[in-house]
């Protein structure tokens, strides 16, 4: 990043870390649920550095032909988000086109898989979120904290919606997920202005899809471009900045922590 590039910010007041992480060097994964061939992976953030019930939020990529096979979560709630490249997503035996924007939902119990039907690799962000009893057979064990929201339901329930999170810019997760995931959504940043986050109640996920700019916390900063992921942990500030003649466009999922909602 430039420095001709750089619009700094003013100072924000020192806070929690933040989580930054990119898809460079990515593992090579061969037979990924059963299926033959190698998917790319990286693992960007781990709920064992936050409270709101994240398993894991991951980066993943199939070559032309390539497949994730059919597979289901009885404990967890899975994000599918394609960054790049056509495919076709099967919930539960029945297959549907997929493209960049695609909003895949999938709840516990939900048979799902890719394949890669286009010419070019095909990339997406995995977001794994526990189910509210898996996070409490954890707290009981002593492994993590209680779960962020009662269950809605005692046992898996099929369920998984696609989105277009190109047109609907904004989903809420709650018709299909049990968890404590509140929003899903499409941002951006204009040139050489700034957006702040604050993990008070909640946590933070953001992953850069295009533009190059910056990330602060008070006493660190960061560069960001696209591949690029920044977690939130509870009790963490971020100002976010986009570079001059840059408009930097990122995802962004916000996550309710229990017994942390702010006041109103």
């Amino acid at each position: 990043m430039s420095e001709t590039a750089y619009v700094p910010a003013p100072a924000l007041t020192p806070g929690t870390g933040l989580i930054v992480g990119d898809v460079s060097g990515p593992a090579q994964i061969h037979g990924v649920h059963g299926t033959t061939g190698v998917t790319q992976w990286k693992a960007l953030a781990s709920g064992a550095d936050l409270r709101g019930g994240w398993e894991a939020v991951e980066w993943a990529c199939v070559p032309p032909g390539g497949v994730s096979g059919e597979h289901l979560h009885t404990r967890t709630e899975e994000v599918y988000f394609v960054l790049s490249g056509t495919g076709e997503i099967y919930l539960d035996g029945t297959a549907h086109p997929i493209g960049p924007g695609s909003l895949i939902l999938t709840g516990l119990g939900t048979v799902h898989g890719l394949r890669n039907t286009g010419g070019t690799d095909l990339a997406w962000l995995v977001i794994e979120m526990r189910s509210p009893h898996f996070s409490a057979a954890l707290a009981a064990d002593g492994l993590t904290a209680p779960p962020s929201t009662p269950a809605k339901e005692e046992f898996p329930v099929r369920t998984a919606r696609l989105h277009d999170l190109r047109a609907e810019r904004s989903v809420s997760p709650s018709d299909v997920f049990t968890g404590p995931m509140r929003s899903i959504s499409l941002r951006a940043v204009d040139p050489a202005a700034t957006t702040e986050l604050s993990a008070d109640g909640c946590e933070h996920m953001v992953f850069v899809l295009s533009g190059t700019g910056w990330v602060e916390n008070g006493t660190d900063t960061a560069e960001l471009g696209p591949g690029t992921a920044v977690t939130l942990p509870l009790g963490a500030r971020a100002r976010i900045g986009a570079d001059r003649g840059q408009i930097l466009e990122f995802f962004h999922a916000e996550v309710a922590v229990a017994g942390r909602e702010p006041a109103r």
